[in-house]
């Protein structure tokens, strides 16, 4: 029975055709295990996953393997993307029971959801062995099998949330960085070693901590000042900044971040970036490409160009924006969230190059200078190269020409399938970026497409004050929204509004903070990754620590310290300083896994500074104001933009005009100095 076919996951409708007799989550799985008296095989992959589709192609494609898993159990396929909390609980059990996890993760439950077994991929001799054996176990030694569960079940549950800490203060912050530093590869960047995941979250804590601490000159030359623009690769910080010595926090975070723009982990011809380098070297990449990856590095190479003016830092920004416009924009406004490994069945197959087939492209005077420039010379398989690379050409426009040609050729090779549904907290970390990278390098095209994902959420994805995690052509999926749905959408939302000035996201972003605190509070300061009344597992996760994303803890924090800022609410501040108290635990021994915790704290210790800009739109003045705003690398700093008199947003309630033209205030809780009516004198406020 075909039960796949109308799901909203596209990793659920790779299966649907299987000879496996799949079910999806939920209680008719269970009652199908309870009324056979079989246990549960429970497979959770995504799309993306290279491994995932061997383990597919090798047994739940092969009748036989099919035929026993059929006859002894009921199968339950999950896309680990759209149940986050199924994943969540049965990885923390994978990891108790086998010290180790990854995808696809297979396991064996009691019909109740206990699990008793666990492991990752299998090939089909050992999965077809483990089956019977399993099975052999269920109907000969029951007894021990329910025990095994149940231990499972309560060591899990006995487990304590991190102990909360203060508000992370300066020095903690300051710790952080040393801990880092301790792990940091000071030879070709990032930290520890192989594989490595690029850590943008982490990068995006030292570039604010660098920020907050790199003393800056309070005055600059005006006139040269406001005529610096995007398309010049410099700002006015990073005119002042040079010559005056990166921190170590700076230069940690400007070395990883021109390894990985010159490494195989991004493409060189199209932009964007992979999953992570299989090497040390970010040489050579596990191919997917994943929406979040790209969100959250597309906003930290945004906010190095903004603080330093790295010309490689504007060059990777705009490259990623346009290929995520280009390669993940889905017909409704969204933005799809992976691209597969694998082409025609073969990992990488689509990106990399042989000498010969370079040649091919560019004849033989440009095709040995490109084999030198990219170093083509056989660093993955079967003597083909990822490209790299190491140094900008002196002859740019020789360059473009010959970038152009290598893409327009392989955009004639089968490319990689992609997971087009569409899910919330990646949509937010998008939104996000995109919103900010478009007003940064003046691009309102970039505005426009953060604009129409945020018009999709807000129009499908949120019902009332709650919000569905994911959604495909343009129909809602059944799943409820998680904690980082939640925080990361509020966090894109109220950064498009202090973007746009349009008021509807901020008030969306309210209503999102609001579930926060009504439904997913622990009462110890943090959060549960689930709502209060959504569907019970064996265990309610809850994890504060950063993964490939913010945690939805931090994610909340941040989106809270934020709206607090806009609001002067006590309880939204209270409730992220509370949140962050687990940074002050992590940032001595595990700051690598609290980046984004690290960074909203370090916006807290900073204020954050508010700007609240009063113009009218459109009027050049008020338009100058903002940008000044909006190219400030003040941590965290969030921006207020409204008409004189206009209501909604308690920042701008009672500020108005200064002497009768566009004025912007400097405040931090609230307590604003007198308003400045200049670019000149706001950037000597927000340097001061």
């Amino acid at each position: 029975m075909n039960r796949l076919k109308d799901a909203t996951s596209p990793y659920l409708l790779q299966h649907a055709d299987n000879p496996v007799d799949w079910f999806e989550w939920g209680e008719e799985a269970f009652a199908e295990a309870r009324r056979r008296d079989v246990p549960l095989l429970v497979s959770v992959g995504y799309s993306a996953c290279h491994w995932c589709h061997v383990m597919a192609h090798e047994s739940f494609e092969d009748g036989a393997t099919a035929a026993m898993m059929n006859e002894r159990f009921v199968n339950v396929k999950v896309d680990r993307e759209e149940r986050p909390d199924v994943d969540a609980v049965y990885m923390a059990a994978t990891q108790a029971m086998t010290g180790q996890g990854g995808w696809p993760m297979t396991v064996f439950a009691t019909p109740e959801g206990h699990p008793f077994y666990t492991g990752t991929y299998f090939p089909r001799p050992h999965f077809q062995r483990l089956l019977a054996g399993v099975s052999n176990a269920w109907t000969g030694d029951r007894e021990a099998v329910l025990e095994q569960g149940s231990k499972i079940v309560e060591a899990l549950n006995e487990r304590t949330a991190l102990p909360a800490g203060p508000l992370p203060k300066a020095e903690t912050l300051t710790e952080a960085v040393e801990t880092l530093n301790r792990s940091f590869d000071p030879v070709r960047g990032g930290f520890g070693g192989a594989p490595k995941f690029p850590p943008s979250m982490v990068l995006e804590f030292l570039l604010r901590y660098g920020a907050a601490t790199e003393r800056r000159p309070a005055s600059r030359n005006d006139e040269t000042a406001e005529r610096l623009s995007p398309e010049n690769g410099e700002t006015a910080q990073g005119r002042l900044s040079s010559g005056n010595g990166a921190s170590l926090a700076t230069s940690m975070a400007e070395q990883t971040l021109e390894a990985m723009a010159r490494g195989g982990i991004y493409d060189q011809l199209a932009g964007g970036f992979a999953r992570y380098s299989v090497d040390a070297d970010w040489v050579v990449p596990h191919f997917e490409k994943m929406l979040y990856d790209n969100a959250l590095l597309l906003r930290v190479y945004t906010h190095w160009w903004r603080s330093t003016g790295s010309v490689l830092a504007r060059r990777v920004a705009l490259e990623t924006a346009d290929w995520l416009l280009a390669e993940m924009r889905t017909p409704e406004g969204g933005f799809a969230s992976a691209l597969d490994a694998d082409s025609e069945g073969v990992e990488g197959k689509f990106y990399v190059w042989t000498p010969e087939e370079i040649r091919e492209v560019l004849g033989e005077e440009d095709g040995a200078w490109a084999i030198g420039l990219f170093e083509v010379t056989g660093t993955f398989e079967h003597g083909t190269s990822v490209l790299q690379l190491p140094s900008d050409p002196e002859d740019a426009e020789r360059f473009a020409r010959v970038r152009a040609a290598l893409l327009a050729a392989r955009a004639l090779r089968v490319r990689p399938g992609r997971d087009d549904k569409i899910v919330a907290a990646w949509n937010g970390l998008a939104i996000a970026a995109l919103a900010e990278t478009g007003a940064v390098f003046e691009r309102p095209d970039l505005v426009e497409a953060a604009r129409a994902a945020a018009t999709l959420l807000d129009e499908l994805h949120l019902d009332g004050d709650r919000l569905l995690r994911t959604s495909r052509d343009g129909r809602a999926g059944s799943n409820a929204g998680v904690l980082e749905d939640y925080g990361d959408l509020a966090e894109g939302l109220l950064t498009l509004y202090g973007v746009t000035g349009e008021v509807r996201w901020f008030d969306r972003a309210g209503i999102l903070l609001e579930t926060v605190l009504d439904r997913f509070t622990d009462g110890a300061g943090g959060f549960f990754d689930t709502a209060d009344d959504a569907e019970r597992l064996f265990q309610r996760p809850q994890d504060p620590t950063d993964n490939a994303t913010p945690s939805g803890q931090f994610a909340a924090a941040g989106a809270l310290l934020s709206y607090a800022a806009l609001t002067g609410s006590a309880r939204h501040r209270e409730a992220a300083e509370a949140a962050l108290g687990t940074v002050t635990v992590l940032a001595g021994k595990h700051a690598r896994f609290a980046g984004w915790g690290l960074a909203v704290a370090q916006a807290a210790v900073s204020g954050p500074v508010e700007v609240a800009v009063v113009g009218s739109p459109g009027d050049p003045a008020t338009s100058a104001l903002h940008r000044t705003a909006l190219l400030s690398s003040v941590p965290g700093l969030v921006i207020a933009l409204g008409e004189p008199g206009a209501a909604g947003v308690p920042l701008l309630e009672g500020r108005g005009l200064a002497g009768g033209v566009p004025a912007a205030y400097v405040c931090r809780g609230f307590t604003c100095r007198m308003p400045v009516t200049t670019p000149a004198a706001l950037r000597a406020e927000l340097t001061s």
